[in-house]
C-alpha cells in the first residue's frame, strides 16, 4: 500500500461533534464514496453505542464497522458486569487501545466518540493509530477543513444544545458544499441526559432554515 493512513483517511466524510451544556451534538453527512465514486447516497456515519454514547466514523467503512461492533458488545458487557453505562472516558479509551495494538495493519477510521455520563458531556477524537483526545467543538473527514471555519467562528462554549444546533448543521452544510467528497443529505443526533435521539426529517429541514437565516443576520 503506497498510502498512508493520513492519506486514506482523508477520501472523504465530514463529522463534526460538538459538547454543549446539556449534552452532545454529532452530524456528518451521509455522502459514501469509493475515489470520485459515490458509492451510496444515503450511508450512515453515526452509530448509537447505548442510550448515553454514540460516535460517527470516517474513513474505511468495512474498519469502521468493525469497531462499532466491537464497542457496542463491549458496551453490553460493561452494563451487565457493573450494573452501570460504560463512561465515555473508558469507551475512548478501549477504542484507542483498539486501533493501537492494530497499527502495524491499521484499522483506517478516524473516529468521535460522544456522550454524556456522571461527569457530563464529553467528545473525544481518536486518529487511525489510536490517539486520544478530548474536545469541545471538533470535526474529522476531507471536508473538516471548510467546517471549522464555521465551527471556529461561531461555537460558543458551554451553548446549550438548542443554540448549537443551528451552528453545527451550517459547518456540514458549508463542508457539503465546498468538498466533493461530502454531499447528499446530513444526519444529526443529540445526546442529552433524556438519551439518544436522532433529528427526522422534518426537524432537519427546520434547523436548516434556522440555520440560513442565522446565516442571513451575519
Amino acid at each position: 500500500m503506497s498510502e498512508t493512513p493520513n492519506q486514506l483517511i482523508l477520501k472523504g466524510t465530514t463529522t463534526v461533534g460538538v459538547v454543549c451544556s446539556d449534552g452532545v451534538i454529532l452530524s456528518s453527512d451521509t455522502r459514501v464514496t469509493m475515489g470520485t465514486f459515490i458509492a451510496h447516497k444515503k450511508g450512515k456515519k453515526i452509530y448509537k453505542i447505548d442510550n448515553h454514547i454514540a460516535m460517527t466514523i470516517s474513513g474505511s467503512v468495512a474498519d469502521a464497522q468493525r469497531v462499532v461492533d466491537i464497542l457496542t458488545a463491549n458496551a453490553q458487557l460493561y452494563k451487565i458486569n457493573f450494573g452501570r453505562p460504560i463512561p465515555i472516558k473508558a469507551a475512548s479509551r478501549l477504542v484507542a487501545n483498539l486501533l493501537f495494538s492494530s497499527r502495524y495493519a491499521p484499522l483506517i477510521a478516524q473516529i468521535l466518540i460522544g456522550g454524556i455520563d456522571d461527569l457530563g458531556p464529553h467528545v473525544f477524537s481518536l486518529d487511525p493509530l489510536g490517539s486520544l483526545t478530548e474536545e469541545k467543538c471538533v470535526a474529522t473527514g476531507s471536508g473538516s477543513p471548510v467546517a471549522y471555519g464555521v465551527l471556529e467562528d461561531k461555537f460558543k462554549e458551554g451553548g446549550t444544545t438548542n443554540e448549537m444546533l443551528p451552528i453545527v448543521v451550517h459547518a456540514v452544510e458549508a463542508a457539503m458544499k465546498r468538498n466533493t467528497a461530502s454531499g447528499d443529505s446530513f444526519d444529526v443526533s443529540i445526546i442529552s441526559a433524556e438519551g439518544y435521539r436522532e433529528l427526522s426529517e422534518g426537524a432537519k429541514r427546520d434547523i436548516t432554515k434556522t440555520a440560513f437565516d442565522t446565516r442571513k443576520k451575519v
